[in-house]
């Protein structure tokens, strides 16, 4: 039986003693990190420099900071509500502060999107890897410690422990203990909030050597909020929606565009004739998949998140394979979504089984079973940017700054090109703000996740751009069809003068008129009756709060073009707020200003509301 310790401290003494004072610790991807004992192991080798200390690591989690004035009265009670008792990890402040001491070293193989550019110390510790791969580089530098979340529930009086959130690599490390391949400690820390999963993560307390659990280690789940769903997302996913055949396999990445694709395929399966309108308006010569799912889908992810229960709840995800609808391989999501899974009854939960990232990923092990499962398999996932010939640039900049990290998106991209009937579609927004509007889909760019010899769908808000067999010069063709109609012209000459586009081409009249205002023109009717709502699966915000956000996303816009924030100033004075607008105010405290500053952030708010409504 394992060890039970009550105390961070004791714990981390007892794995210095029984392993050593060189440690290299796995932590998990994401939601699963056991905070106190990490945090523990890092105190007790900052006091003592003989003590060598790596984590190797995925998408730490942090709470949100905000940037400026008006997102700090914004999201401050939003950190407080959510976030307020969740433990920081010790490791991250250090490296944001560049304190880190020469004995201790961070590898991520996956960053929080956006979350580390310019840190030196996360860049130049990142580890290229995919998803499947990470288990294995853990293993060449010496892995002799995991530490993980875990939950507990008793069984006819004996204790055991559920992986729950991050079966992922954990699983396959496990394995190759079991086979005599690996040796290493398993650590758990229990915490009741995390829902207990049934499946292979299901275990005896003699796979652990220690655990720590009491009253004063308990911590609310990291719990990010949904975020707002933009016409622009929704016209994405309900292009991608518009491909998914009944009967088949569903991956969906996280974020917006996946609540949004879910919600459009709900929306097929619910209202199939409003569905058919909205499709019609934004893409009328094009023919999609538009029935609804009478077979239903078979889930396989590498991430379990809110829109697949949605898709559950609907009937949509029902297609069973054996007396599954839904793998995965690690879970993170809002409140509500640990809620359901701990609510959810016995039977329905069984249907979803955590997995080994080995078994959502690839298609190596039980390759014929996977085979006959993942039929018409569609794997949606999201990028950056694109080029003209089908390459994706999904998680560094070319000057080698790393955005977020490879993850499992090749593995997908490699399996739709293994499966029969499987496709990989690529997903993004055709443009990017700032102080000058960019296009996403470019010439060249001095990066690429995927290469253009593994170029299949893409997705933008305008339409789709199927490239898989095509010829440059194609490729290139429906590439300009789904690009913004601004930088069309650009971008086609680009292409002519490098010789890739015969001289005489011409972009169909059908594509020119790709802008943002016909997106919103094309979503508006679906909008008013409420087919498409900003937040499809609920969301942790007051109303009030998401009344503002719009509001927030106009003013965050406008900073990066002085002129805008100018003419919004100018309209602040003389905008008459109403009622909502008064209490939108009120909780960012600009009800009574004080200060010019204040009387400035009211102005803008206030017409920033004028614009929303």
């Amino acid at each position: 039986m394992p060890k039970i310790f009550s105390d961070p401290d004791a714990i981390a003494e007892d794995i210095i003693r029984d392993v050593g004072t060189k440690l290299v610790v796995g932590l998990p991807l994401g939601l699963g990190k056991a905070n106190h004992v990490i945090n523990a192991l890092y105190r007790r080798a900052v006091a003592d420099r003989n003590i060598n200390l790596t984590f190797f690591s995925a998408l730490t989690l942090e709470k949100p900071r905000p940037s400026n004035e008006l997102e700090k009265r914004f999201i401050g009670p939003v950190i407080d509500r959510l976030f307020g008792g969740y433990p920081d990890l010790d490791y991250a402040s250090a490296i944001r502060k560049r304190e880190l001491p020469p004995n201790i070293q961070v590898n991520e193989f996956f960053f929080l999107a956006g979350k580390w550019l310019r840190v030196p110390d996360a860049q130049q510790h990142y580890i290229s890897a995919n998803y499947t791969h990470a288990a294995s580089y853990l293993l060449a530098r010496g892995l002799n410690v995991i530490t993980q979340l875990v939950a507990k529930r008793v069984v006819d009086g004996t204790a055991r422990y559920s992986l729950s959130c991050n079966t992922d690599t954990t699983l396959d490390l496990m394995r190759t203990r079991a086979e005599g391949r690996a040796s290493f400690k398993l650590i758990g820390q229990v915490n009741s909030e995390l829902p207990y999963m049934p499946g292979q993560g299901d275990l005896a307390g003699d796979e652990f050597h220690a655990l720590l659990e009491s009253p004063d280690t308990e911590f609310p789940l990291f719990a990010p909020p949904s975020e707002p769903v933009s016409d622009t997302k929704y016209a994405i996913g309900l292009h991608a929606a518009g491909l998914i055949r009944d009967g088949g396999t569903l991956q969906i990445g996280i974020g917006q565009i996946g609540d949004a694709l879910a919600q459009g395929l709900i929306a097929r399966h619910r209202d199939n004739a409003a569905f058919k309108q909205v499709m019609q308006r934004l893409s009328p010569a094009v023919q999609v998949q538009s029935a609804p799912f009478t077979q239903g889908l078979y889930g396989i992810s590498e991430m379990l998140f809110e829109a697949f229960l949605g898709l559950i709840e609907a009937g949509i995800l029902k297609r069973e394979v054996d007396g599954t609808i839904l793998h995965a391989a690690f879970f993170l999501g809002p409140k509500a979504f640990y809620t359901a899974l701990r609510d959810m009854p016995p039977e329905r939960l069984a249907k979803i089984q955590m997995m080994a990232v080995s078994f959502t990923n690839e298609l190596y092990g039980e390759e014929a079973d996977k085979r006959r499962a993942r039929v018409d398999a569609h794997f949606v996932n999201n990028t950056m940017m694109a080029t003209l010939m089908g390459a994706a640039i999904s998680d560094g900049l070319e000057d080698g700054q790393v955005i977020s990290g490879v993850g499992g998106q090749y593995n997908f991209v490699a399996q739709a090109f293994a499966l029969e009937g499987a496709r990989s579609i690529l997903t993004l927004e055709a443009t990017r703000p700032g102080k000058k509007v960019a296009s996403n889909i470019r010439w060249s760019y001095g990066h690429q996740t995927i290469p253009r010899h593994l170029r299949d769908v893409f997705v933008t808000e305008y339409g789709v751009a199927d490239l898989r067999g095509k010829s440059d010069a194609d490729a290139i063709g429906a590439m300009l069809a789904i690009a913004d109609s601004r930088f069309q012209p650009e971008l086609m000459r680009q292409a002519k003068d490098a010789g890739k586009l015969p001289k005489q081409f011409e972009i169909g009249a059908a594509h020119r008129d790709n802008t943002p205002e016909r997106i919103v023109s094309a979503l508006k009717p679906a909008r008013d009756a409420g087919l498409l709502p900003m937040f499809p699966f609920g969301s942790d915000f007051t109303d009030v709060e998401q009344r503002l956000i719009p509001a927030l996303q106009i003013l965050s816009a406008a900073v990066k073009a002085p002129s805008k924030l100018a003419g919004l100033f100018w309209e602040g004075l003389t905008a008459v707020p109403d009622v909502q607008d008064e209490a939108c105010l009120a909780r960012l405290k600009l009800d009574r200003p004080t200060t010019m500053k204040e009387r400035a952030y009211r102005l803008l708010v206030m017409a920033a509301l004028k614009h929303r409504r």
